[in-house]
């Protein structure tokens, strides 16, 4: 059998404070084959974050082992991308110099990185803005920014933890639909955090819907609509996805 390229084997974590211990997975397993775009939902604080940082080698499982092409990740793993909620860029950075950010901590700072920089730049609208700080964006450009940081070192999986959740929905479906087309551009498998049931099915290949915690995998559901995000919101079998979602997440997490 081929090795998945993310693999949680019986997964067990619980989080500690000093009222005393919260379990918040439970015996949970999933595979993530190279290629695919997995988008998890679930009620707040079930553990969907927490997932990510798993797979980013940033927390340990209390019991089983979290695989990255079968062997055990036990620290940040190179090819693993992660973007989170907030864009992150340093404010005294210009935006050229934020999106070569990854490039520099890796000391891969080189005339074909540069140049695959400026290339990810130009695809998002932002290099007539390369010279400009953070503060002097909007909060949509910003993402994108962070996006071409996250690209730039070409990672073979894209961890996405509600990237657009601060965003209007206006520009939220705009930059869906160009994240969604640069992961296919570069090939990436993504796991994408959300709380949007329509966001979920627009972008996603499969929808895995999680329990309250100790979470656990209550359903997943293959999304069989092609096209961009913004073509599949109105494809005549979107609507039959998201009420077969609410439905789930209603039953058995609300």
């Amino acid at each position: 059998m081929i090795q998945p390229l993310l693999h949680y084997n019986d997964i067990g974590m619980n989080y500690h404070d000093p009222s005393g211990e919260t379990p918040v997975l439970s015996h949970f397993t999933m595979r993530v084959e190279a290629g695919e775009f997995i988008a998890i939902v679930g009620p707040s604080g079930c553990g969907k974050s927490t997932l990510l940082s798993l797979a980013a080698g940033l927390i340990a499982p209390d019991s089983g082992v979290v695989l990255h092409k079968g062997v055990p990740i036990t620290a940040p793993p190179g090819g693993v991308g992660y973007m989170l909620q907030k864009d992150h860029l340093f404010p005294w950075l210009t935006i050229h110099d934020n999106a070569r950010l990854g490039l520099r901590v890796r000391r891969d700072e080189t005339r074909a990185s540069g140049e695959r920089v400026d290339a990810l730049l130009r695809s998002t609208g932002l290099w007539d803005f390369k010279d400009r700080f953070p503060r002097q964006l909007s909060g949509g450009m910003r993402q994108r920014a962070a996006l071409v940081r996250t690209l730039a070192v070409q990672p073979e999986c894209l961890l996405l933890d509600e990237p657009f959740s601060a965003l209007d929905s206006q520009t939220r479906v705009k930059l869906s639909d160009e994240v969604k087309r640069m992961i296919e551009e570069h090939g990436c498998t993504a796991l994408l955090v959300t709380h949007d049931i329509s966001e979920a099915i627009s972008m996603a290949s499969r929808v895995v819907v999680l329990s309250r915690r100790p979470c656990v995998i209550r359903r997943e559901i293959p999304i069989g609509i092609e096209g961009t995000p913004l073509e599949r919101r109105d494809h005549p079998h979107f609507k039959e996805y998201f009420h077969t979602l609410w439905k789930e997440l209603d039953i058995h997490v609300a």
